[in-house]
């Protein structure tokens, strides 16, 4: 029979906020993330935290799995394992634990991120709020995503999440006014309102960057968020693109009936196709996601044929006042980045088949 999970339970006080929260709030919430039990008195193990410090949460994990040790920064203790009931109900931090220091152990890889990180840990103070804030930010940001979300959102989403949570702003109102702009461009879209469907199409996308980071920030997911999320950013990117040909009408372009379908049935098409190969690598491979196997994956995944990317393909069509040939071009694009992953499924497929390990290259 298995030991019962450690309490956690807050050392001290501390009354800087950080997006929002004091430490002890804010640990609070992590603990039950993991269901873990905050603060339960007459435990005989727990996780002593310093309210002093915040830190990610793989920290805590890190240290789940080292009874009688302390992680130590600076040669200060910040989290305690400890496993008898008088240093579960102390108000200190005991001796005789063995001590391990933060600064030996700073690499992880975060596989819902996908990517390898130093995850923060720091004295939380007024004076350094918003470089902790900052750092933690970036901590919850993806390592392999597409070219706009990497390198165009960040600053632009930080402040809108700093701004969200100083309010009190919930992700799911986020996710759902986010929502609302997405429907408001697939109207505009329909009737050929390309460069204001585009102006709502950019606060969405960005909101769509917001919601998670104020999730992962302030701690505070929900299964329907993520239902509601996810399930936006999956089904909406097909209306969008009918809706952009529908409007071309306005604009003088109408394509005839037979590019349409041709059109359709390659967006269309290779969007279903292109998740299909990524699911069945996700089953095939242990959970592994396609676009973390190889570096060459992960580059790809900048720009292959998702919403943002095609959305930079529309922005610079309509520019050149040719958006049915931003639409064509998108097309084009969505075939080429299918047989592309198709190619690296088959690929992988067969290296297994020869009995090598597929392995992805942030692990190694």
């Amino acid at each position: 029979m298995s030991s019962p999970s450690p309490t956690v339970r807050s050392i001290g006080s501390n009354p800087t906020r950080i997006w929002g929260m004091t430490s002890t709030e804010r640990l609070r919430r992590i603990a039950a993330s993991k269901k873990l039990s905050f603060e339960q008195p007459g435990t005989e193990s727990a996780l002593l935290v310093a309210a002093s410090h915040v830190f990610d949460h793989q920290w805590l994990n890190f240290m789940l799995e080292r009874p009688g040790a302390a992680l130590t920064v600076g040669g200060e203790p910040v989290i305690a394992h400890v496993v008898t009931a008088a240093q579960a109900a102390a108000d200190t931090f005991p001796a005789g634990l063995d001590e391990i220091r933060a600064e030996d152990h700073r690499t992880f890889y975060n596989e819902a991120l996908r990517k390898r990180e130093d995850p923060m840990i720091e004295r939380l103070a007024p004076a350094n709020v918003r470089k902790i804030e900052r750092e933690s930010y970036f901590g919850a940001y993806k390592g392999v995503t597409d070219i706009l979300t990497k390198y165009l959102w960040p600053e632009w989403a930080l402040v809108l999440t700093r701004i969200a949570a100083r309010i009190g702003m919930t992700p799911n109102q986020v996710t759902t006014i986010g929502f609302a702009l997405c429907v408001l461009a697939t109207f505009l879209f329909w009737h050929g309102h390309y460069w204001i469907g585009m102006a709502a199409g950019l606060v969405f996308m960005v909101f769509d960057t917001v919601d998670g980071k104020l999730a992962r920030c302030t701690i505070t997911s929900s299964n329907w968020g993520h239902i509601l999320d996810h399930g936006t950013d999956l089904v909406h990117p097909p209306f969008w693109w009918w809706a952009w040909a529908h409007g071309l009408g306005t604009w003088g372009l109408a394509i005839s009936n037979e590019i349409f379908a041709l059109v359709m049935l390659g967006i269309l098409g290779g969007y279903v196709v292109q998740r299909i190969i990524e699911g069945i690598f996700i089953r095939t491979f242990n959970g592994m996601h396609i676009h973390i196997w190889e570096k060459a994956d992960s580059d790809f995944r900048l720009i292959t044929a998702r919403r943002n990317p095609n959305m930079i393909i529309l922005f610079v069509a309509t520019l050149f006042q040719r958006p049915d040939i931003g639409l064509i071009a998108v097309a084009w694009w969505t075939v080429i980045s299918c047989a592309f992953h198709a190619v690296r499924l088959a690929q992988a497929l067969y290296r297994r088949a020869k009995g090598e390990a597929i392995i992805s290259w942030l692990t190694v």
